[in-house]
């Protein structure tokens, strides 16, 4: 099916269309499937996910811009950030979530690009070590083993507020840094 196609199947669901829905599934479950299926590694998980995953697209149709991109990235990178969420969810190591990026990030192709992106993770460590250990330590609790404001505050033992603010500083300030 033409991306063309796909896109005005996805402005019919967005207008309610139950037979585009039907036939967008059809056409672009397939795809969606293996996306899942390739960072979460189990069949069920992603079988659910998919489900999940269609669920979203019904509610979003609407925000889908033609404009914007192809729609075969639009409902790619939906299922690729659901399947995230849901790693996440179980609470993974930093490793594991690094590596389902690299699996669902199809975007990364040459060993140029993975050097930059390497590259970009030292100045991003080096500009991490200018903050104070303790807010180094909330980003990247927050920010790479994905735990939420509230679960960092108990764990570092803080109001809630302090972490929100460690966090805004923080990021200003590494925002700062990796300008330079």
């Amino acid at each position: 099916m033409q991306t063309s196609d796909i896109a005005a199947l996805i402005n019919r669901v967005a207008m309610g269309d139950r037979a585009a829905f039907s036939l967008l599934y059809k056409e672009t479950s397939p795809r969606v499937f293996a996306i899942c299926l390739r960072i979460l590694r189990d069949r069920t998980d992603a079988e659910e996910a998919l489900q999940e995953i269609y669920i979203k697209i019904w509610q979003r149709a609407k925000s889908f811009a033609i404009g914007a991109g192809a729609p075969s990235t639009w409902l790619s990178a939906i299922a690729r950030n659901h399947a995230i969420d849901i790693i996440r969810a179980r609470k993974p190591v930093a490793d594991d979530l690094d590596q389902a990026y690299e699996i669902a990030d199809d975007t990364i192709a040459t060993p140029e690009q993975q050097t930059l992106m390497a590259d970009e993770g030292r100045r991003i460590d080096r500009c991490l070590l200018e903050l104070e250990p303790s807010h180094s330590k909330a980003v990247r609790s927050a920010y790479v083993d994905g735990l939420s404001y509230a679960e960092l505050a108990d764990e570092l033992q803080v109001p809630l507020n302090t972490v929100r603010t460690w966090l805004r500083r923080s990021l200003l300030k590494l925002r700062e840094c990796m300008q330079r």
